[in-house]
Formats: C-alpha cells, structure tokens, sequence
C-alpha cells in the first residue's frame, strides 16, 4: 500500500478489512479445473521408449591392405602415413603385419562391445566375403551385424557400386558389388567403410536400395513372390564413410593411415594426438607427443586421467548429438545399440579431426555438421587442465590427480539455465551431463537435486530427461541405501511415473517398490516425501497384477493403514488412493485388507475436513466392494455393511466426494442387482398407492406449517412399507429433492432390505443432484435397475426377498457401526406383523416435535417416471456392467498434481506474475471505490434518495437482487436465471441460466470473492445451491459450475415460503442457510462440509438471516411469526439460542446487524413497523411506523438510510431517525407511469444506490441527486 492511497476506518469505527487478507473462497484446484486426467501427457509418455532395441551380435572385419603393395591409382606422398590400428605394417612381413593389424581392430571393437561374434576376413576374396556375411547374418537372426571394411590396399570404389577384393592367388583386383553386399548381409546392418571416395559406397548403396525395392513392387504387383531381402534394407542399416565421393584419405605421416578407424575405436588416444598436432595448448605451450603417451591410468577407471577424460569425452559427445540431432534420430543411433551408440559419438570426433584434413566423413542417416559446436571448447578446456599435470606427475602412475572441474562447472550451467528455463526456451544443453553424473557419488547429490528441480517443470521435461536416457540411471540409483538420496529419488520417480506409468512394470522387474515401500514405512521422513511413495506405489499397482501382488507382499495394506490419521491430508488421499488400487479387483488383497479391518478404518474419512481425502475414501470403497469376484456369505455382509456405511456421504458438500458415491453405489448395484430391482419395483408400487392414498393438508398453523390427516391411510402405508421404523415411512413418502441422505436407520436390528433400501434412496436422491455429471451417473445407475425390475414378468414382492438373500450365515466378527446383520428370520409373516405393530406403537419413531407434521411432497414424485424424465418403455437397455460404465478420472486427476511444478512459486504469490499483477490492480480499484463512496455515505441521512439513473425491464419477474461492490454491475434474479445488467451504463450484459428445476425459483444470491475474481453464489428454493464463474462470457454461455450443493434438505411446504435464504461470510467462507425448514445450517466452503445445524426452535420459516463477521459470533434470524431469534454459533445446538425477540406481529421482512462492536439490530415487519434492537436486551431500543403492508425493507451497511417497499406501488426511504427523505411511487422516464409493486430492494454495499424490483418486471436504480456516476 502506498502513501496515497490509505485505507482508513469508516465513520462508524470499522476498520476497513485489508484486501490482500480477505480469503479467496473457493479457489482450490478442484473448483478451478475439470476433474479429468492431463491429456496432454498422452504425448509424452512412451516416447522415449525404443519401439525396438537391437543389438549389435556379429562384426565381420574385412581389411583388405596388401601390405607392401600401393593400389594403382592412389599416388601416395613420401613420407606417408602407414600406421594401421597404431601398428607399423613395414615393420614385420606382411602376413604376420595383417594378422597383427586384424587381431588388434578386433581388440578395439571389443572395448565397445566385448560379447559380439568376431570374425575377420583379411585380404580376402569375394567368395570368402559372401560365406562371412551370409554365417554372420543366419547366426544374428534379427540382430544388427557390423562390416567393417578397410580399402587402404585396394583401388578406390567405382562409380558402378563396386568396392575391391582379390583373387585366390593375389594377382588381381576383383571388384565386389554393393547389391550383392546388401543381399548378404541383410538387415539390419551397419557398415564402416574406410578408404578413399568412400561416400560413393554410400551414394550406390541407396541407389541397389532403391532398385531392389522396386524390384520387389514389381514382382509383388505381377503376383511373384519375392526371394530377395526386405524392403526395409537402408530403413534399418545404417553407413559410416570416412570421406566424400572425391576425397582421398589424409597421408600426412603424423596420422595413422586408419584415421577415421582409429577415430571410431580409439577416440581418447587420436583426440589427445591431433590436439597436440594442432598446438593450440594454452596451459602447457611446451606438449609433445611423447608426453600424450604417458597419461597414466585406464579409460574404464573413472578416478584416473585417462579414464576421466575418456568420461568427459563421453558426456560431451553426448551432449552435442543431443542438442543437434533430431529426437527421433538421436534415439535410434545413440540409445538403441550400445556399440552404434558408441560408433556414433566417436564418429562425432571423426567429422572434427577429418575436416582438419580436409576430408569430410559422411553417414546414412546424414548427421548435420557438429564439428563447430561450442561444447568441443569445453573438450578442449579440460585437455588443457588434465595435460599441465603431466610435467608435474612424470612417471609416477600412483600421484593423486586432481579432478577436473569439467562436470561441476556444467552443474553449474545447468543450475543458471533452471533460474530462467521455461517450456518454449531451448532446452538445457548440458542435460546429457547430469545422466552422466548420476553415478558419480562425488556430483550425485547435486544432480539429483538438479533433475528434480527440472522434472519439476512440467511432463515437457520429464520428457525430455527421459529422451537422453535418464530411466536406466535412476532405476539403477534404487539399489543404494543412502537416506539422503531417498527424498531426491522419490520425487523424480514421482515426477517420471506422472507423466508414463508404465515405468511400473521396470520397477517390479527390478524390485524397485520395496524401495518405495520402506520409505512409505519410515516415520522420520516428512509426510511430502511419503506422500510421493504412495503415489509411487499406486502407480506401481495400477492396472498391474504383478505390482499389486508385490505390493501386497510387501505389506503395503499394513503400512498404509497405520498412517492413515495422519495430520497432511494429501497423505491421507494417497493412502486411501493406493489402498484402492491394491485391492481393485484382486481378492486376495482385498481379504486381506478385511482382516486388517481396512474398510471400517477408511470409514473415519468419511468425514475428513478435506474433499479430496474424503473422495479418496469414497474412491476405496467403492474399489474394495467391486473386489469381490467369488460371492460368499461373508463377502455379501462386508460390501453391505460399506453400502449402508456410504449412504451417509449422500448429501457431502463436495461434488468430488457424491461422484466417487455414484461410482461405488454403482459396483455395489451390480453386486446385488436383483436385490435392488426387487426394491425399485416395490417402490414404485408404495408411489401408486400414495397417488391413492396420500396425506392429505387439513389445516395449516399460525407459522405456516401444513397439517395433514394421516390416520386413514397410516396402517395401508405400514403393510406396504419394507422397513423396520418410521423414518422409512418418511423417506418412501418424500421423493423430491428436499429428502434428506442423513437420516439415521441406526438403533434396530435392520433387515437386508434396509441396506437395499437405504442405497435406493441415496441414489434417488443422486440422481435429482443440482450436478449435472452426478445426476447423470446415478441416473444411469438407477435407469438399468429400473430397466431390469421392468424386465422381470413377475417381480417378487419385497417381503418374499428374505427367502431368496443371500445373506450370511453368521454376522461379521466386526460389523460396521450402528448396523447389526444376522440371518434374516425364517417366519416372515409374524416377523413383519411383530414390525408393523412395534413401529406403530413405538413413542420414539414418532417425527418431529408435531405428532401431526409430516412432510408433504411439493414436487412430483421421485420414481414415478425415473430421473430420465421418460416413460419406463422408452428406457434404453441398460449396460451390462454398471461399474464399467459409470466411473470418473478422480484418480487420473489426482495423478496430475505431480505432474504440474510443485517446487515453483504459484503465480499468485509471484509478485511479477500478471496474476499478481492483475490482483494488485483489483486492490487499488476496490480502495478507490471506498475512498470515493465515502462523501456519499455522510450525506445520506439527510439527502434525497430518488433521482432514478436507471431503469430497464427484467427478462423475469425479480426475487432477489444484488450490487457487485466494486463494478457496476447489478445483479437480478428471476424464476430461473440471473440478468446482469451494468446500471452507469444502462445495458444488459449476460444473463445465466442457473438450470434449477422447472419447480423452483431463485430466491437467494450474493457475490463470493467480490474482491477479487468474482463467483455468483445462486440459492433456489429446492435447497440447492450453485456457484458460477465466468458468469458473463459470452452473454452468460461460457459459464462454469464451480460447485453445488444441497444446502437445505426436507424443505417444508409452506402456504407463503421464504425458499432457501443465506448468508455469505467473506472473511471465513462460510456459507449460513435456512428458510423454510426448522434449522439454521452453517457450510465451510472450504471445507465443503456442514458446521453445524442450529435449531430455530421457531413454528414457521425463516425469512431473513443476518451475521457478524468480525468476533461476535452472532447470527440473526427474521421468522415468519414475527419474532427476531439470535444464536450465539459458538455454543451447543441446543443452548445456542441466546434471545427471542417477539415485538412484532406479522412475518419479519428483513433482519439487519449494523457493522461495528456497537452495531444495533434493525428489523422490520409486513406490519410496517421498523425495531431497533440491542443485542444485550429483549426490548427494542427504539422503533417507527412505516407504511403498512411491507414486502420488503433495506438498510444500507455503511450510511444513514433505510428503504422500505410496499404493496402499494411505493418505495420511502428513511433515515435511522424515522425521517422521511423520499417517496417513489413514479417512474421518471415513463411519463410518470406508476412504479410496480415492489418484490425486492438492495443497496450498493459503498455508494449510497438504492436497486429495486418489482412485480412488473422492471427494475431500477436509485441515487442521491448530487452523486455523479463514476468513470
């Protein structure tokens, strides 16, 4: 805040809350996002997998040199170069020189790949070559074989696709053809060839290709079959050519005569040669050749010189392939075979040193040109810093060497480019360098924190980690005990298994879920970490048999239970989570979880204060009766006793947590289908005989409640009622959405038709839910029961059930609480007599307080024609398996979590965010509207308030309206929507249709988070209550249910009903209900839960309700007999009514607490009479007359002014005093046309604007004559 502009205490002494410390209600990723899975990571995942891994089994090394003989057509300098893999071939006879030479090439290829089939083939003839390359192809099958080909001794290859051999007798030249090479050797192949103009090997080798494959169209076509190779010949072999078509080799005698093959096999050795050939040194000016020969240590020892410049060679090469090639290409030649991979990088040295020489090496597929790519400076710079120790060590192999600097100064690189990495920037070069140095123990820390810090970026990067290699690196890193490693590996795994779960099959493989599992069991590690554990190890046993019986083996159900109180609720949702994936459709896990009584301990998560756990719950219960694949007596009581278990999460606040309910209700439904069609059918025979025989309303009392005459038809309802106590005599009578899911069936020893029943009603009361994909599912669920009851000719009366249950012989060792299940009694008539009689005379089943209150249906019944609002005939054939059809991503989307950044600071709390920044600017807004109110507000109590700026006509009749604090908006709502009309300006914006049935009406509405991105809170007088945002994108058509909930259940039908009235509390987010039922609700949004429900005490509705906010804990409530009820929130429900104030004689209009700690209560009644009222006393503190016959009285929050509306066409405003500012009875514009009977009023919470709306649908809005409209 700056100094300009303060935020400064209102008149009345309230401090102005600051803006950055009112919460955001309902603002959590499940409101703001589809419940679905991430789509997007569909196209990472699998990727980076090899489609096919090959591997290199056979080489065949062809060197044809003729030693002591030049070809003819090669001209060669004197002194040349004649050293042939680092072997002088003059310096013994040529047979032995080509053995040596032979035996020392195969040598260096079997430091790359030591276990492939060696064969040499020296100076050899053609037929010599066809039997080498057809024994080495039948013996590699599929595999790749290497030919290595060596031309130094024979004339270069021709134009026609020829290279050279010899006769048997060494007197000619015999050319052997590249077509009849590409027959032998098949593929897949890779071909090193080594000599002059060797890139017209190549050039004639696609061209044979080519014509081979036409070949094989032609025959193919003229209905032939093919004798030939495959077409794939070049897809899968791959060339290496030292030099273009007219390049010959380098001679220089410094070089060996095998330079590109010397480059290929012996990379470390040539590099360090040619970089002092090149003296470009600049630590040790005065490197010699003889020096190189001396760098102690082995290339496979990583602690010595040579062994880490050989690494460093490694991950550099790596490194510029990576970020040159494409990925597709990259993968195949550098991750698909060990020895390409190796040829590869080598062959990346080769383009370097060659290019020096003016020789070009070539390669199909063609690489682009890597030899000036900057990391070769880095090869160069840790040259330099290994070779200036060399005049220090001398001799001595054992001195201690001093480590390059090389990979922490690249840790470093990487570190700098996270600080500013995002998706579009290039990726980090260095990421081939952290794969490296994973196994390093000297950098593995530091590059472990590193990766996880990038994985955490997005799948992108986990895609792009997994793209170089990383899998078999951190799969390997499993094996180490180190406890420090262990929250660094959990999180990357987390992170890889995000984006591809099918990782799950390598870490079972390689016993890789122990590992999670004893960091799932250590109670030292922070919850985070063992949350990513769990996650690791639902993943592990997703959809995977061998990973849940792993798991199981491992004692994952054990060790899942004995944290599931913990304190982290994302803990608690991944155990519940991984505890239903162990057991989904896996009977053993699921016994064993019942023996571990994991079904009871999951049922205290019922009520967890947060959604997610509780959906989580939901979600595993629902899995653990799905389970069950062989019924038993046993198995029927468990997945009976968690049905009745979950019908007390039918009326959660949390649409997440009634999806999973629909879901499991679903398994359950299939479990015991027949038993539930035979319910349906007898509840749709007890809805045919209330059409008979209904209650019927005789009187009505003075609060308004309708009394019905129930004794002619109480004893026919009993017969036909299944149940065993009055409560189901309630729930078969309401089927509309007023029904309440937390009626408690506890106390009596309940029949299975009690489960049964209580489950239909539950999911009756689904499928009628203010949310659409949760009606939708229960619909679908309901629909097939029906459907199935509809196909049985002759439905067995409910009372015939008993006979045909199958329900267990003997009761749980632990059954479910409050709930008692035993085999049901054989003599069903007597035992139903005994019920009916027992239900009858019981004092205790009687409901309410009014022995002749019953709760009379206002809508049509529930089962009369099904949720699908179509005639049974009409109903489509229901899906064979229930639980298969009707499922969510609650799952998939609860993986997502881990698959966003975690680690990065949220845009809300990033100050240079446009988030942040777009906040700020709302803060500044809202400050400048309280500032500019202010004037307005010390004037009111003396100033006209009729000067009419704007006025339109509604689209319906008006039931409540409402102003937006802090934008001109003006928000009025009918039977069935909101009209948002923006009153400076004098237009319609959007309208919303707020989908509540047909039978209902708005009569309820507030704007949540009006400081901030605004949400329209709609309550209908069926007791739901929805919550909408972008409720003004295109005219009111891009709106999104944030959430819905059954605020009020078992509304009472009342001759003149207030609906559903509510409170909202920015400061805590919770969300105060009643209305036309005998209760005060409270909600935590937050939470989604209810608080508490505070009983009126009051015969007669609720009309008005009005808190404090700010410490007092008062909420006030305006009764339809004229009393004002206050309730201290804070005490016991049947304490908590603290005061009744009973002076007024008809129905209370509006009840209003005055902001401050010495705020008084203002009330008014239809009488006309305005009271007000100190909270300490019974009697008013003052009161005046108003006009009779009110419908509708305002008091402005922050001003001196009161409106009052009458049934006769007139609105007067007052102040507190009982002056009379103003009387409206006419519209300004309308040539004075009489305004309409007024049905609803609002003041602008700041400016002193008076909205009101009337029975003729129009509505305006009223201001004082001196305020000007802001800008």
């Amino acid at each position: 805040m700056t100094a300009e502009s303060p935020l400064s205490p209102y008149e009345d002494g309230e401090i102005d809350p600051q803006v950055w410390q009112l919460p955001v209600a309902l603002n959590e990723a499940r409101h703001c996002e589809s419940i679905t899975g991430c789509n997007s990571l569909a196209q990472h995942a699998q990727s980076w997998r090899m489609k096919e891994r090959m591997k290199t089994v056979s080489v065949a090394l062809v060197l044809c040199l003729n030693v002591g003989v030049d070809p003819p057509d090669i001209v060669k300098t004197s002194p040349c170069a004649r050293l042939e893999c680092w072997i002088d071939p003059l310096s013994m006879n040529g047979q032995k020189a080509l053995e040596t030479i032979g035996a020392q090439l195969q040598k260096q290829y079997e430091r790359w790949q030591p276990r492939a089939r060696y064969k040499q083939s020296l100076d050899p003839t053609v037929e010599e070559v066809k039997k080498l390359c057809t024994s080495l192809r039948r013996n590699a099958k599929e595999e790749r074989v290497l030919f290595h080909y060596n031309g130094h001794g024979v004339p270069r290859p021709t134009i026609n696709g020829e290279i050279w051999v010899f006769n048997k007798n060494y007197t000619q030249y015999i050319p052997l053809s590249i077509y009849d090479l590409q027959t032998w050797m098949g593929s897949p192949s890779i071909y090193v060839y080594d000599c002059s103009n060797a890139m017209m090997i190549v050039d004639s080798f696609k061209q044979f290709a080519t014509q081979r494959e036409q070949e094989q169209e032609s025959t193919t076509v003229n209905g032939g079959h093919w004798s030939g190779s495959g077409s794939n010949t070049t897809k899968h072999c791959i060339q290496l050519a030292a030099c273009g078509a007219n390049e010959l080799l380098p001679m220089n005698p410094d070089l060996p005569a095998d330079l590109f093959s010397s480059c290929l096999t012996t990379p470390i050795k040539i590099a360090l040669k040619w970089y002092v050939l090149q003296n470009t040194s600049k630590l040790v000016p005065g490197l010699t050749l003889e020096m190189v020969d001396k760098i102690p240590g082995q290339l496979n020892d990583r602690r010595t010189m040579l062994g880490e410049l050989n690494w460093i060679f490694t991950a550099i090469t790596d490194t510029i392939a990576w970020n040159t090639l494409p990925r597709e290409l990259f993968q195949k030649l550098f991750r698909q075979d060990l020895l390409v991979a190796s040829l590869f990088r080598n062959f990346l040295l080769a383009e370097r040193i060659m290019r020096s020489y003016n020789c070009t090496p070539a390669s199909s597929p063609k690489l682009p040109p890597t030899y000036q790519h900057p990391m070769w400076q880095a090869w160069d710079l840790a040259l330099d810093l290994c070779l200036r120790q060399l005049p220090q060590k001398g001799d001595d192999d054992g001195a201690v060497v001093a480590h390059s600097p090389f990979f922490a100064e690249q840790l470093t690189a990487f570190q700098v480019w996270l600080s500013y990495g995002y998706e579009e920037r290039r990726p980090p070069e260095q990421l081939p360098i952290v794969l490296q140095v994973l196994l390093s123990q000297v950098h593995r820390l530091r590059a472990l924190d590193l990766l996880g810090k990038f994985l955490d970026l997005g799948p992108w990067a986990v895609s792009l980690a997994l793209s170089v290699g990383i899998f078999p690196y951190v799969l390997k890193l499993l094996q180490s005990s180190a406890r420090e490693l262990r929250p660094l590996l959990v999180f990357i795994w987390a992170k890889i298994l995000a984006v591809d779960s099918s990782c799950q099959a390598d870490l079972v493989k390689d016993n890789g879920h122990k590992y999670f599992l004893s960091v799932l069991s250590d109670s030292y590690m922070p919850a985070d970490h063992r949350t990513m554990a769990a996650f690791v190890l639902s993943m592990i046993v997703n959809d995977y048999r061998q990973g849940q019986e792993a798991a199981l083996q491992g004692s994952v159900i054990s060790i899942c239970l004995e944290q599931i109180t913990d304190s982290n609720p994302r803990f608690r949702q991944w155990l519940a989570l991984c505890l239903g994936k162990v057991w989904i459709n896996f009977d053993n896990a699921r016994w064993c979880g019942v023996r571990d009584s994991a079904h009871e301990k999951l049922y205290n998560l019922l009520s967890d204060p947060c959604p997610e756990v509780r959906a989580a719950a939901v979600y595993a219960l629902g899995a653990f009766i799905s389970s069950s694949s062989e019924r038993t007596d046993h198995a029927n009581n468990i997945d009976l006793g968690v049905g009745m278990k979950l019908t007390q999460v039918g009326s959660d606040g949390s649409p997440l947590v009634r999806k999973e309910l629909a879901v499991a209700f679903g398994a359950l439904v299939v479990q015991f289908e027949t038993h539930f069609a035979a319910v349906a059918c007898q509840v749709l025979d007890d809805d045919k005989k209330e059409l008979k025989h209904g209650p019927m309303v005789t009187s009505e009392t003075a609060g308004g409640w309708n009394l019905v005459n129930q004794t002619a038809n109480l004893s026919t309802i009993f017969t036909q009622s299944s149940t065993t106590n009055l409560e189901g005599l309630d729930g078969s009578l309401e089927r509309s959405r007023r029904f309440s899911s937390s009626t408690s069936l506890a106390g009596s020893a309940i029949s299975f038709n009690n489960v049964y029943l209580s489950v239909w009603r539950t999911l009756l009361q689904l499928a009628m839910d203010a949310h659409p994909e949760v009606a939708e599912m229960a619909k679908a669920i309901v629909n097939s029961v029906k459907h199935r009851a509809s196909t049985n000719a002759k439905p067995k009366p409910m009372q015939s059930i008993q006979n045909t249950n199958s329900a267990p012989s003997s009761p749980s060792n632990k059954p479910p609480v409050q709930m008692i299940i035993g085999t049901p009694p054989q003599n069903n008539g007597s035992t139903m007599e005994e019920s009916k009689n027992r239900d009858l005379h019981s004092p205790s089943r009687q409901p309410g307080s009014h022995p002749h209150s019953v709760q009379f249906p206002r809508s049509r019944k529930m089962f009369d024609k099904g949720p699908s609002h179509k005639d049974d005939k009409d109903d489509e054939p229901p899906p064979t398996k229930i639980a298969g059809d009707v499922c969510t991503e609650f799952f998939q989307w609860s993986c997502s979590y881990f698959a966003k950044p975690v680690m990065r600071l949220s845009e809300e709390k990033d100050p240079e965010s446009g988030l942040h920044q777009e906040r700020d600017f709302r803060l500044f807004r809202n400050s400048r509207v309280r500032q500019e109110a202010r004037e307005e507000q010390t004037r009111a109590g003396f100033n006209r308030l009729d000067d009419q700026v704007f006025v339109n006509r509604n689209i319906g009749i008006p039931s409540v309206i409402k102003f937006h604090p802090y934008q001109s908006y003006l928000a009025v709502g009918d039977k069935e929507g909101v009209s948002i009309w923006d009153w400076e300006q004098g237009t319609k914006l959007s309208y919303l249709n707020n989908e509540n049935p047909k039978h209902s009406r708005i009569t309820a509405m507030d704007f949540v988070n009006a400081h901030d991105k605004s949400l329209l809170l709609c309550g209908s007088d069926d007791g739901a209550v929805r919550i909408w945002r972008k409720y003004m994108e295109d005219e009111g058509k891009g709106k999104e249910l944030v959430t819905t909930f059954q605020a009020l259940s078992d509304m009472l039908p009342l001759t003149r009903g207030s609906g559903l009235v509510t409170e909202w509390e920015q400061e805590t987010g919770m969300l105060i209900s009643s209305g036309d039922v005998r209760i005060i609700r409270i909600w935590d949004t937050q939470k989604e839960l209810k608080l508490q429900d505070i009983p009126t005490g009051a015969d007669s509705c609720v009309t008005s309700l009005s808190c404090d906010s700010s410490g007092r804990s008062l909420i006030i409530a305006g009764c339809g007999d004229g009393t004002v009820r206050l309730f201290d929130r804070r005490l016991a429900p049947s304490e908590c009514r603290v005061m009744t104030l009973q002076e007024h004689g008809s129905m209370v209009v509006k009840v209003h607490l005055q902001k401050g700690t010495e705020g008084k209560i203002v009330s008014a009644s239809t009488g006309g009479d305005i009271r007000f009222w100190d909270p300490r006393f019974t009697e008013s503190v003052s009161n005046f007359p108003t006009q009779t016959s009110l419908t509708s009285m305002e008091v402005h929050p922050r001003a001196d002014v009161i409106a009052c509306g009458a049934l006769n066409q007139s609105i007067v405003v007052y102040n507190q005093s009982g002056d009379n500012l103003s009387t409206i009875k006419y519209h300004e514009g309308f040539l004075g046309q009489r305004i309409g009977t007024i049905s609803c009023l609002a003041f602008h919470p700041y400016f002193v604007k008076l909205a009101a709306g009337s029975t003729d649908s129009f509505v305006s809005v009223y201001s004082t004559p001196a305020s000007t409209r802001r800008s």
